[in-house]
């Protein structure tokens, strides 16, 4: 493909087998070629070069072998935004904007509330979309893994947010926390004997995935933990497994059981998210 436009033909020419090969080819395009897609899009005259086809075929080939297109370009967008990912952070994926879009709702109607933590927040995407479109907002982000919360810092970094994010490495919530008036975590939550089924894997850490032997273990974990850093009135929004969604509701209603509880669909019909709100008596 060395100094041939960038036409129809070119575009998806390696990657026939992939479910949006366009798509894809011109996300790669826009990697190699540092211009974003709008651009190549109107200039479809442009040149690879030598060196710009061989890296391309390169991560054509790694794409074909299964490593997730977000990693070989270094990036994700969730809810509008744009994420840096790495190995390190499991892949943000559609279902989790759901719960920016309940998070945001509830902090729409709580002017006063305007505290949170992000708990396991991989490359920090919900804490950081949270806070990018409530401007007071103020957020503790923690997780397990020290090189998530690296690449975390980063993001936050990258939309000027480091003045209004706190990050710590923990198992689930810092020691000695003060109250919140949101909670929000999308945890581990793939049975073990399920892991196996999700696609990306080997590629995703297994730390992100890996909910146990039932899917729960970190969740309802959280759940005993949280009763008393949720302020009232108070919101802790916790994603879940499609098929755990009722013993998800479960967990929450025995640690909560004076909440209004509900189980949210995704756009697929899907259980996704676990909705847990406090309200003043």
């Amino acid at each position: 493909m060395a100094n041939e436009p960038l036409d129809s033909q070119s575009i998806g020419f390696h990657l026939t087998k992939a479910k949006h090969p366009h798509q894809i080819t011109l996300a790669l395009f826009s990697y190699v070629l540092k211009k974003p897609k709008t651009w190549l899009l109107a200039h479809p005259e442009t040149h690879l070069t030598t060196q710009q086809s061989e890296q391309f075929a390169g991560l054509a080939e790694r794409l074909e072998q299964g490593e997730p297109l977000p990693y070989l370009i270094g990036k994700q967008e969730l809810y509008g935004i744009d994420f840096k990912v790495d190995p390190s952070v499991l892949i943000p994926r559609p279902e989790t904007e759901l719960l920016v879009e309940e998070a945001l709702a509830w902090l729409r109607a709580h002017p006063a509330a305007r505290s949170g933590i992000d708990v396991g927040t991989g490359s920090g995407c919900i804490a950081i979309a949270l806070m990018v479109n409530c401007p007071d907002l103020r957020m503790v982000a923690t997780d397990i893994s020290s090189p998530a919360l690296q690449l975390a810092s980063q993001n936050a970094l990258a939309y000027h947010l480091e003045e209004r994010i706190s990050f710590v490495c923990c198992d689930l919530l810092p020691d000695g926390a003060e109250p919140v008036d949101l909670i929000c975590a999308n945890l581990p939550y793939i049975p073990t004997a399920k892991l196996e089924e999700v696609n990306s894997l080997p590629w995703e850490p297994s730390l992100a995935l890996d909910g146990g032997t039932g899917g729960l273990d970190l969740i309802q974990k959280l759940l005993i933990r949280a009763k008393p850093l949720i302020k009232t009135p108070g919101l802790i929004l916790l994603e879940t497994e499609a098929s755990l969604g009722k013993q998800t509701l479960e967990l929450a209603g025995a640690s909560f059981p004076q909440a209004k509880i509900s189980l949210i669909k995704d756009l697929n019909d899907r259980d996704r998210l676990i909705r847990i709100e406090l309200l003043d008596e």
